[in-house]
């Protein structure tokens, strides 16, 4: 059967796309993984989960989930393998240690935050190794993974994308090809290092209104309704810095991960990002006194303490 993808980019036709009710394998049902299984689940493939925590495991059962008790377990039989986990280098780990169990061809799709070299060098070994790889993080938090509404972005080769379509449609509305191997986890460590620059800015003209005598809200209402407004102006500043809730289910540590990619990629390839020093250095030094469970939007409230 011939396919016409819905993938962003050159539309590209494919008879050799990954389809349901074929097994896809998810390791690692964290926050946003347990929900993106749901959305694959929901599209027609037969999902297994997988975790080294019992609890997510447990959780994910709890959802509906079909959560395996071994890697082994779960990887076999599986037309695609994706991956959200940490870093790169667990993604890594975790992926020399399952590979022997899969059949040649089986595509992998790396969902997490990676840094984008590191990912492009393991994408090439494994695809040396008769394997199919693509890197395809998202954007758009826990409410979009549940809703099935994500940005994506994939690097990689055109025809492994096209295998890989319904999964990853089945996740978000379209995914925007960003180039070669890395390019879809450079697209969002640099996506979250504006974001994170955005945010820190919204927060200080916050603080810097209110001890002027502006009050918090009405300013909010001001960037939104001017050229200021921006995603932390309408979906952070009212709901989690003034509420001072800071619960938007994403931590510190993971936006600080993101930047530090960003940054580091920038010195990395030979660009000069002075900002993106100075906006690394920041977050790293509010996840420092925040600890590491504190969330991204604490952001508002280091900026405002006594340091």
């Amino acid at each position: 059967m011939t396919i016409q993808t819905k993938i962003r980019g050159t539309p590209v036709t494919t008879s050799a796309g990954i389809t349901p009710p074929a097994k896809v394998t998810v390791i690692g049902l964290g926050n946003m993984g347990r929900p993106m299984a749901a959305c694959i689940s929901r599209a027609g493939f037969q999902v297994m989960g997988f975790d080294l925590s019992a609890d997510a495991r447990s959780a994910f059962a709890k959802e509906g989930g079909n959560a395996a008790t071994t890697i082994d377990e779960a990887v076999n039989g599986a037309a695609a393998i994706v991956t959200l986990l940490p870093d790169g280098k667990i993604v890594r780990s975790a992926i020399e240690g399952f590979k022997v169990k899969l059949a040649k061809g089986t595509v992998i799709i790396d969902m997490s935050s990676s840094a984008p070299i590191g990912t492009r060098a393991l994408g090439e070994e494994l695809i040396a190794d008769g394997f199919e790889f693509i890197d395809a993080p998202v954007s758009g938090g826990v409410k979009r993974a549940v809703s099935g509404t994500l940005a994506i972005m994939a690097g990689g080769a055109h025809a492994t994308i096209d295998r890989a379509d319904k999964i990853l449609l089945s996740m978000g509305p379209a995914a925007f090809r960003t180039g070669p191997l890395g390019s879809g986890h450079a697209a969002k460590a640099l996506n979250n290092y504006v974001s994170a620059a955005g945010l820190a800015a919204a927060a200080e003209a916050l603080a810097i209104g209110s001890k002027f005598g502006i009050e918090p809200n009405t300013l909010v209402d001001v960037l939104n309704a001017s050229t200021g407004r921006n995603n932390s102006t309408e979906n952070k500043l009212k709901q989690f810095i003034i509420s001072e809730s800071f619960a938007s289910g994403f931590a510190m540590a993971l936006m600080a991960k993101d930047i530090q990619t960003a940054d580091e990629l920038a010195h990395q390839i030979g660009v000069k990002a002075p900002l993106a020093d100075e906006i690394t250095a920041m977050w790293n030094n509010a996840l420092k006194q925040l600890g590491p469970k504190s969330d991204h939007t604490e952001i508002g409230r280091y900026l405002t303490a006594d340091k």
